[in-house]
C-alpha cells in the first residue's frame, strides 16, 4: 500500500472514544464475585475486575491449596493469615462445595436467619474439559456467569450447556433473567472495538468483500501450550483451532455476520450467516521424524546431549529467557505454581533450582496413562511429546450475497481467510487486511491503517491499550460483563437487553461461533467443504428441538 497522503483520525470520528483510558466504574452496589479456578485466567479476570471497577472478589474455588491461598492473599483476605476457620464462605476446595454452601445459605435466608451476603456473579476459569460439568452444575442457582473460552470441548457439550443455560429456574417461559458472558476477549480490546466501529458502524470500507486474518501463536508459546502443555492432544482437550483460535473465528463472525447499530441491539436485523466453511492444516513440525539425530534416545531436555544447541530447550525457554530475567509469572508459574513465593522469600537461586527439578520430571512407556494425560510436561522433548494438534491451519469462510446485495440494499458476497501459525516471532499479535468496495484496511497489533480509494489518503488509528492481557481485552470483558450485571440487578434492564447493550453478544451467538469451529474441524478432517445451513440444521438445530 503506497498512500499519497497520511492523515490523523478525523475529529468527528466515533473512533476517538477508543483513544483514551476508560474511567474506573464505581458501582453504588458493587457486585460480589466468585472465581472458580485460580490459575492464570482466574487471576486475569480478578485483576481486570479490580482495575476497571469497584467489584468485590468475594470468594474463590480452587483445588490446589497453594493457588487458592495466593489468590486469596492477592484479592480477598490480603495478608491476614488468620487461618481457614475465618474464611468460611471465602474459599472452597471444589466448586461443588460452593454450590452446597450457597444452597444452605439460601435455605437459611428463607427462614429469616442472619446469613452472610451471597454471590452475584461467577467467573468460570477451570480447564476447558470441565466447563460443561461446572456450567450445568451451577445453572440452577441462577447467578450471572462469565465463562472462559472455549465454551466446551465438543459440539455436544456446547449444546448441553446451551440447553442448561436457556432453562429458566422454576420452569417459567419468560426467558433467562441473568447475564451469560463468554470470554472471547478479542471483542473487548480497544483495538478490535475500534476496528469493528470503523468497518461495521461507520462503513469506511464500503461493502466488505474479503478479509485476511492471521494469528501468530509464537514459536516458543506454541511449544509451551500445545506441545508440552495442557492443550497438546485433541483427545484429552480439543483441537488447537478451538483451544487457541476460537477467539479468531468468533472475531471474524462478529465482524462479518453481526449487524451493527441499534437495530442489532434489538435483534430486528438477522445476522448474515456463512454459506460454506472449509479448512486445511496439520501437525507439520513437532513429530518424532524431525527429532535431531544428535538428541539420541533422550526424552527430556535436561538429559539431552543436544540441549545446548536446541532452540526449544526447556532450560532456555523457562529459566534463561524468563526466570533469570526476573519473570516469575506466565509461563514460569505454569511449570512451578509456587515459583513467585519461592523467588520472593528464598531468592532467585532457590527458585531456579526448583524450576529445574520440575522441568526434569518425565514419563516413560510404563507411566500411568491417566497421569501423563492429566498434566503438562514442560521439560519433555518437543519431538517426543504425545501432541497431535495442528501447528499450521487455514480456514476459509464464505458468504453468499443476499437479495438486493450491494447497491440494492442487501449484503454482498464475501470471504474470510484465517491462518493460525505456530512459527512466528510475535506472540498472539494478530494482523490482517480487510478489502472493501471503497477502501482497504491493514491492521496489526498497534495500528489500523485505512486507505480510502476516493481521496487517496491513508488514515492511521492508534487505539489506547488498556492494562491487562489481550490488548486490554481481559479488562474490557470484566468491565462490560459487570456493567451488564449491574444494569439487570439495579438498573431495571432486562437481561436480554443488557446482554446486547454491554456485551454485544448472546448465548445464540456464542453457540454459533463455537459451532463454526467444529464445522471447520469437520471440514479439515474430512477434506471437504461444509455447507453451513445444512450442517447447522443437522448437527445443531435438530438437537435443540
Amino acid at each position: 500500500m503506497a498512500p499519497s497522503a497520511t492523515t490523523p483520525v478525523p475529529k468527528d470520528s466515533n473512533a476517538l472514544s477508543f483513544l483514551g483510558p476508560v474511567p474506573r466504574k464505581m458501582f453504588e452496589n458493587p457486585p460480589r464475585i466468585l472465581i472458580i479456578g485460580a490459575g492464570s485466567r482466574g487471576n486475569a479476570y480478578a485483576q481486570g475486575t479490580l482495575d476497571s471497577t469497584n467489584g468485590i472478589i468475594a470468594a474463590v474455588a480452587e483445588p490446589v491449596a497453594y493457588k487458592r491461598r495466593e489468590f486469596g492473599r492477592k484479592f480477598i483476605w490480603g495478608d491476614d493469615e488468620g487461618g481457614e476457620g475465618k474464611r468460611e464462605g471465602l474459599e472452597f476446595v471444589d466448586w461443588r462445595d460452593w454450590v452446597e454452601y450457597e444452597t444452605s445459605r439460601r435455605a437459611a435466608a428463607r427462614t429469616g436467619s442472619p446469613v452472610p451476603p451471597g454471590i452475584d456473579a461467577v467467573f468460570i476459569c477451570v480447564l476447558d474439559e470441565m466447563h460443561e460439568q461446572v456450567l450445568v452444575g451451577i445453572a440452577p442457582l441462577n447467578v450471572h456467569i462469565c465463562c472462559e473460552k472455549p465454551l466446551s470441548t465438543s459440539l455436544e457439550k456446547c449444546i448441553n450447556i446451551y440447553k442448561a443455560l436457556s432453562a429458566v429456574p422454576g420452569g417459567g417461559k419468560e426467558g433467562r433473567d441473568k447475564i451469560f458472558g463468554i470470554c472471547h476477549v478479542l471483542r473487548y480490546s480497544p483495538f478490535t472495538m475500534l476496528l469493528r466501529q470503523l468497518v461495521v458502524e461507520e462503513g469506511v470500507v464500503g461493502d466488505v468483500l474479503s478479509v485476511e486474518h492471521v494469528e501468530p501463536v509464537g514459536w516458543w508459546h506454541y511449544s509451551h501450550s500445545y506441545v508440552r502443555g495442557n492443550w497438546r492432544n485433541h483427545s484429552t482437550t480439543a483441537p488447537s483451532l478451538l483451544t487457541k483460535s476460537c477467539h479468531d473465528i468468533d472475531f471474524l463472525l462478529w465482524l462479518l455476520c453481526t449487524p451493527g447499530g441499534a437495530s442489532h441491539a434489538h435483534k430486528s436485523t438477522p445476522p448474515h450467516l456463512p454459506s460454506s466453511i472449509t479448512s486445511t492444516g496439520s501437525r507439520t513440525f513437532f513429530t518424532k521424524q524431525r527429532k535431531p539425530a544428535q538428541a539420541g534416545p533422550a526424552t527430556n531436555c535436561l538429559s539431552c546431549p543436544h540441549e545446548q544447541e536446541c532452540i526449544y530447550s526447556a532450560r532456555k525457554i523457562y529459566k534463561e529467557r524468563h526466570l533469570d530475567k526476573g519473570v516469575t509469572g506466565w509461563p514460569v508459574n505454569v511449570v512451578t505454581p509456587e515459583i513467585e513465593e519461592i523467588y520472593r522469600d528464598l531468592g532467585g537461586d532457590a527458585a531456579g533450582e526448583k524450576l529445574l527439578r520440575d522441568l526434569a520430571e518425565d514419563y516413560t512407556e510404563e507411566s500411568d496413562v491417566g497421569e501423563v494425560e492429566s498434566r503438562g510436561w514442560y521439560g519433555r522433548c518437543v519431538w517426543e511429546s504425545d501432541n497431535d494438534v495442528c501447528d499450521d491451519q487455514h480456514v476459509t469462510i464464505q458468504w453468499d450475497a443476499e437479495e438486493g446485495g450491494g447497491g440494492g440494499g442487501g449484503r454482498t458476497a464475501k470471504t474470510a481467510q484465517f491462518h493460525m501459525v505456530a512459527f512466528t516471532q510475535n506472540i498472539c499479535a494478530r494482523r490482517g487486511r480487510i478489502y472493501g468496495s471503497l477502501a482497504e484496511i491493514e491492521y496489526d497489533a498497534d495500528t489500523i491503517r485505512v486507505h480510502d480509494f476516493r481521496s487517496g489518503q491513508t488514515t492511521v488509528h492508534s487505539p489506547h491499550v488498556e492494562k491487562g492481557g489481550h490488548g486490554g481485552g481481559d479488562t474490557g470483558l470484566a468491565r462490560q460483563f459487570l456493567l451488564a450485571v449491574d444494569a439487570v440487578e439495579h438498573g431495571g434492564v432486562e437481561a436480554g437487553d443488557a446482554q446486547r447493550r454491554f456485551l454485544g453478544c448472546d448465548l445464540d451467538e456464542v453457540l454459533r461461533s463455537h459451532a463454526a469451529v467444529f464445522a471447520a474441524e469437520e471440514a479439515r478432517v474430512g477434506r471437504k467443504v461444509v455447507e453451513w445451513a445444512t450442517w447447522w440444521g443437522e448437527r445443531v438445530e435438530s438437537r435443540l428441538r
